[in-house]
């Protein structure tokens, strides 16, 4: 049974972190893992983790608190292509929302997260860990919330 952990990107990981790929028709739902990684820098309050899968990189993500409602945001949520479909991510979203359950220590009341309305396979996994559509945004992106 695969082991899923998440460890901070760092200098001997980010050239990994920068190579990991989305398929084709995905690539327009998310930034670049290296936008993000430069993103963050200005960024109070926000981590970046490498998604592993024993020892193997497999996915990244990026979440904290947004400055401007104060709730806790997944920014970005990837998984390599070749590791998708496997559950990877699912387990890979439930250690993200531990992570943020032990940071709450404002009692922070949820988590919200944004995704392209035709991304269909990331608002199933979202939907089966818990996180509840509301509203669009005014991009037309679908935001989701999970209470804490």
């Amino acid at each position: 049974m695969a082991h899923v952990v998440l460890r901070s990107v760092n200098k001997g990981n980010w050239k990994e972190v920068a190579r990991l790929s989305l398929k084709e028709e995905q690539k327009s739902f998310i930034a670049s893992n290296l936008y993000s990684m430069v993103e963050v820098q200005f960024l109070e309050n926000f981590k970046t983790k490498a998604i592993y899968r024993d020892e193997e990189m497999i996915g990244f993500t990026m979440y904290g608190i947004d400055e401007e409602d104060g709730n806790y945001w997944i920014y970005r949520f990837m998984i390599d292509q070749r590791f998708q479909g496997k559950g990877l991510g699912k387990k890979a979203m439930l250690l993200v929302i531990e992570d943020i359950e032990k940071w709450n220590s404002t009692n922070i009341p949820c988590i919200m997260i944004d995704y392209h309305p035709d991304n269909i396979g990331a608002k199933k996994m979202y939907r089966k860990v818990g996180f509840v559509e509301t509203e669009r945004g005014p991009g037309g992106e679908q935001f989701a919330m999970f209470t804490l």
